[in-house]
């Protein structure tokens, strides 16, 4: 094999060292031209990038905020971005240096290439240092600012209650309706949310419609003009008032309506709320879906509400053969429950003294049994003051109108609830004792006791109905909350100021209460029917990807 030489290189001296290189366009060796030409020319060393302490966002240029994580990569296009002179050269590589978390600083290590002669490329690694400058982001200094929304939503509903509020915020928060809300502020009525932009109120009001049967009326008020460019700046209100009927409100049909739903009985109860109101005729069993633009042709309100429910023992039930649904026909003999009766009641009564059975038609058959509670509206006591309930045949009325089965042993019993419910507020989840109370109840005095027995209803309303806890989030107690409510549950001892008669007496009721036997039949709440805090962040993180 014979040996073959490598052909000779030709080499020349470098201009400025004289050290032997190869032949190039500049004749300088790689030291000396990096010395004469600095290819990071034009691209600055040190950069301010601006930073939310409220909301934890950056400024990404031109004038969008975006939340990133310490050296993501979104961060790292935020400080890219920041840097001018890039678009002239090629970037290879470019990485985080560590810093201290409380310096204020980012340090980014940056490779980058340039032609600086014909067929001379040179590469170049340099650091660039950030200023992490603290201020508020345009959304955030309209939070803390007053009078800055742009448009207001004011949600209405003209009943005595504030239970329609507490499960519409329920709903609210179950959808993430709330994430664009400015501030939300109570009222005698209702509430009012308020936006910063106007389509995000435009869409509060198309989730309005989609829950709840509602009418909206819309207006604007000039608050400057410019007369130069032609812009005006306006604010937006809309008003969404919401029917004045709830579930398990007594109701009398107009004539009219009642005529072009198949000839219904006037004389119905309100079984469903949602986009439509749906009645419920317990004699028959026919029902009437009446959506919102049709109820608010010729609104009517109803003649009695939940406030007006009373107590009933059912001594007897036979079903009669119809259905709908879950409902089943059945005739029912009931008699006034003793703990709930009146002395009005004890002396209006005509027949059988405090006994009196009274028979009736109800379209609780498959719900109820003898011995059961059920709540419903005592008509014979009744004082109605209605013009469409005066035109109906009173000799046709029954007496009693049965609305729901209820379980009073179970209210009886001091027992904690190992589920809570969220609130829109935060400020009132600082606290076991308004936790969940806050959108609705804020305004403190004798509304805040009242808005305290509609939210304790309300929790009653959620264990007893599974229908309607499917609509709403439930979420796990804590376990310190949970042995706190535990100790609170706890018989506390007699006190020496309490009269031997009165302590006598509630002895007797809390073993009364101890011997009866919880119903059998009433929905516990599984734990599988309750989220977790985490679950919740899991599903929020999936919508958004």
């Amino acid at each position: 094999m014979e040996f073959t030489p490598a052909p000779a290189v030709h080499r020349v001296l470098c201009a400025d060292c004289g050290t032997p290189i190869e032949p190039n366009s500049a004749n300088l060796c790689i030291p000396c031209l990096r010395n004469s030409v600095d290819i990071t020319e034009g691209i600055p060393k040190q950069a301010t990038i601006n930073f939310c302490r409220n909301c934890d966002r950056f400024l990404s240029p031109p004038a969008s905020w975006t939340i990133a994580e310490p050296e993501s990569r979104e961060l790292l296009a935020i400080c890219l971005k920041k840097l001018k002179g890039l678009n002239k050269v090629r970037l290879i590589d470019a990485g985080f240096i560590w810093t201290e978390p409380h310096s204020k600083r980012i340090r980014v290590k940056l490779t980058i290439q340039k032609e600086v002669f014909t067929s001379t490329i040179l590469q170049q690694i340099f650091e660039v240092e950030y200023v992490v400058l603290y201020g508020q982001c345009p959304d955030c200094a309209r939070l803390a600012a007053k009078n800055t929304w742009k448009a207001v939503v004011q949600v209405r509903q003209k009943v005595p209650h504030k239970r329609t509020f507490l499960y519409l915020e329920q709903l609210i928060l179950k959808h993430g309706a709330d994430k664009d809300t400015i501030s939300i502020k109570e009222t005698r009525e209702g509430l009012d949310f308020f936006y910063a932009q106007r389509n995000h109120a435009i869409k509060m009001t198309e989730f309005l419609h989609s829950v709840v049967p509602v009418r909206t009326k819309d207006s604007e008020q000039l608050l400057s003009k410019d007369t130069h460019s032609g812009t005006s700046n306006y604010k937006f209100t809309y008003s969404v008032e919401i029917v004045p009927i709830c579930r398990d409100d007594l109701i009398v049909l107009p004539k009219a309506l009642a005529r072009s739903y198949g000839n219904i009985n006037p004389l119905t109860v309100c079984v469903r709320v949602g986009s439509s109101v749906q009645f419920l005729d317990p004699a028959t069993l026919q029902t009437a879906d009446v959506p919102a633009p049709i109820y608010w042709r010729n609104p009517f309100d109803s003649i009695s509400n939940s406030a007006d429910l009373i107590e009933f023992l059912v001594l007897d039930i036979e079903p009669s053969g119809p259905t709908n649904g879950k409902y089943v026909l059945a005739d029912a003999q009931v008699v006034i429950n003793s703990t709930n009766r009146t002395r009005t009641q004890d002396m209006d009564t005509d027949e059988g003294g405090n006994d009196a059975i009274y028979h009736t038609r109800t379209h609780l058959g498959r719900f109820l049994q003898p011995g059961d509670t059920v709540k419903g509206y005592f008509l014979r006591n009744a004082n109605i003051n209605n013009a469409d309930y005066e035109k109906l045949d009173h000799s046709r009325l029954p007496d009693v109108v049965l609305v729901k089965k209820t379980y009073p042993v179970r209210r009886k019993r001091n027992r904690h609830r190992n589920w809570k419910l969220k609130s829109i507020a935060k400020e009132a989840e600082e606290g076991p004792e308004a936790f969940g109370r806050g959108a609705v109840g804020r305004r403190g005095g004798l509304d805040q006791e009242r808005v305290e027995k509609d939210y304790e209803n309300f929790l009653q309303e959620l264990e007893e109905d599974p229908e309607l806890r499917a609509t709403v989030n439930l979420y796990k107690t804590d376990a310190k909350m949970a042995d706190a409510s535990k100790k609170a549950d706890k018989p506390k001892p007699a006190s020496m100021d309490v009269d031997e008669t009165e302590s006598g007496g509630a002895m007797a009721d809390t073993e009364e209460t101890d011997n009866e036997e919880v119903e059998p039949d009433f929905p516990e709440i599984n734990a599988d029917e309750l989220l977790d805090a985490m679950d919740e962040l899991k599903i929020e993180d999936e919508q958004v990807a």
